[in-house]
C-alpha cells in the first residue's frame, strides 16, 4: 500500500474505500466495483431461481391460459415444459403473443427458442460473458445428474453487481405483497399477513393456526394446492398462481362474477 500498488484483492478494496472516503469515487461506484469483484467468486447456484419457484408454461396450455399467466407473472421469458419441469422444450418470449392478438395463427411449438443448459457450478462472471456473446437472457440450470435445478437470467447476474433492478412490474413501493393487475385482479404473495389481506380486501379471514394468506388457503384445501386451483372466499375468487410442494408463493385475487338473479 505504501508503493500505491495493491498486492491483492484486499489491498485493492482498501484502496477503493480510501478513494471513496476522499470523495474521488462515490458510494454507488464503490458498490459496483465490489459487486464486480464478488461475481467472479460466485456460482450460478448462489443466485438461481430454484426449480420449485420457476414460472413455466406447459406445452399443452391453451392460448388463453398462456396469455393470463404472462400478464399475471409479468415476466418476459418462460421455460416451456412437457411432462414435468425436467422436460424443458425451449424458451417462450412474451412478445411472441402479439401476433395472436392481431388474429394470426398461434403455435407454441413454432414460437420456441432453443433453451441453453448450464451447470449450477458455473461462475457468474463466465456466465455473464456468455450471455453477452450469445445474446441469451435466460439459461436453464442443471445439476450433476442432468435434472433441472432452476433457472438464471442476466438480470440475476447483473443484480449481484449493481443491486436490485426494479422494472414496471416490481412496483414503486418496497412492499409489493399486494399488487394490482389488469382487469381488477390482484397478485398477492403467499406470505402476506391475514391482517393486511383483510384490510386490503375488506374481508374477515381468521385462523388461529396460521398468520398468512398462503397458510390460510392451505388450511382450506387441507393440502398445498397446485397452480390453477381456486377457491371462492366471501366475494372473491382466489386462484393459486405459483406454489411448490411445501408452500404457496403467490395468488391471484379477483371479484366473483355477479350471481344470475334472472331465475334461468
Amino acid at each position: 500500500m505504501i508503493s500505491g500498488e495493491p498486492a491483492d484483492r484486499e489491498d485493492l478494496l482498501a484502496l477503493m474505500h480510501s478513494a471513496c472516503e476522499r470523495n474521488l469515487i462515490d458510494t454507488d461506484a464503490l458498490s459496483i466495483i465490489e459487486g464486480a469483484l464478488q461475481v467472479s467468486d460466485m456460482q450460478v447456484r448462489d443466485v438461481m431461481v430454484t426449480r420449485a419457484q420457476m414460472d413455466v408454461v406447459r406445452i399443452d396450455d391453451s392460448i388463453d391460459t398462456i396469455s393470463h399467466f404472462v400478464i399475471d407473472t409479468g415476466h418476459s421469458r418462460f421455460p416451456v415444459v412437457g411432462e414435468g419441469k425436467d422436460d424443458v422444450l425451449g424458451i417462450f418470449l412474451a412478445k411472441d403473443l402479439l401476433p395472436h392478438f392481431l388474429g394470426r395463427p398461434f403455435d407454441l411449438r413454432e414460437m420456441l427458442r432453443p433453451a441453453v443448459f448450464i451447470p449450477e457450478t458455473k461462475r457468474l462472471n463466465v456466465l455473464l460473458r456468455e450471455f453477452r456473446v450469445s445474446r441469451n437472457h435466460m439459461a436453464i440450470v442443471v445439476d450433476e445428474y442432468g435434472g433441472v435445478a432452476g433457472l438464471v437470467t442476466i438480470e440475476d447476474v447483473l443484480e449481484q453487481i449493481v443491486g436490485d433492478i426494479e422494472d414496471e412490474y416490481d412496483g414503486a413501493d418496497q412492499d409489493d405483497s399486494i399488487r394490482l393487475l389488469q382487469g381488477g385482479r390482484y397478485r398477492v404473495k403467499g406470505t402476506t399477513e391475514l391482517a393486511a389481506f383483510n384490510e386490503a380486501f375488506a374481508t374477515r379471514l381468521q385462523n388461529e393456526d396460521v398468520d398468512t394468506v398462503g397458510g390460510y388457503i392451505i388450511q382450506h384445501f387441507g393440502r398445498v394446492p397446485q397452480r390453477g386451483e381456486a377457491v371462492d372466499i366471501e366475494s372473491m375468487r382466489v386462484r393459486v398462481l405459483r406454489a411448490d410442494s411445501r408452500r404457496i408463493h403467490s395468488l391471484v385475487v379477483e371479484p366473483l362474477p355477479p350471481a344470475d338473479t334472472t331465475g334461468g
